[in-house]
């Protein structure tokens, strides 16, 4: 996927990635990809095995301080050290995800052993014990209550695999 955080997505920094297909590997450039936010395209039944990636030439104390500086402001709002998929929503076209789940007034809801994030409210944590219904309940109740407050649809980011048992 294109993923990114702090002014940076892969598709800028990215050079190359060889695809495994059933047909066979394939390299491709990162226009092949057809980037768009948190979404990328690959070949059908692709799987990206090695990738190159474009680094820009530093000073590594200046790059040391910026990484330390990212790490600081990460773990200030957000909860990097919690059971967590990590961002939970798509931040729809000129919104963010937490301002909206916050105004639907979702910050430190719970679901079983599952609660929206008090810090980010992007965030769903497994507080302990949480069960994947207890997860996709939750975000789902979320969902509900944000279409509800704003009209906005949110779209999940964490990609879910199988289905919820009742």
């Amino acid at each position: 996927m294109n993923a990114g955080a702090y002014g940076a997505e892969v598709k800028d920094v990215l050079d190359w990635a060889e695809v495994a297909t059933p047909a066979g590997l394939l390299r491709l450039t990162a226009a092949d990809f057809a980037f768009a936010y948190r979404r990328a395209t690959l070949p059908a039944r692709g799987v990206v095995v090695r990738a190159r990636f474009r680094a820009a030439p530093g000073e590594p104390a200046a790059i040391a301080a910026r990484m330390a500086e990212i790490r600081r402001s990460r773990e200030a709002t957000q909860p990097v050290r919690a059971r967590t998929g990590g961002s939970t929503f798509k931040n729809p076209p000129g919104e963010k995800a937490w301002r909206l789940v916050d105004a639907a007034g979702c910050r430190g809801l719970a679901r079983g052993g599952a609660q929206v994030s008090e810090l980010h409210a992007n965030f769903l944590l497994n507080t302990g014990g949480a069960t994947a219904a207890d997860i996709e309940g939750l975000g789902e109740e979320v969902r509900a209550r944000v279409a509800a407050h704003s009209g906005v649809e949110l779209e999940w980011e964490i990609k879910r695999i199988g289905r919820v048992m009742p």
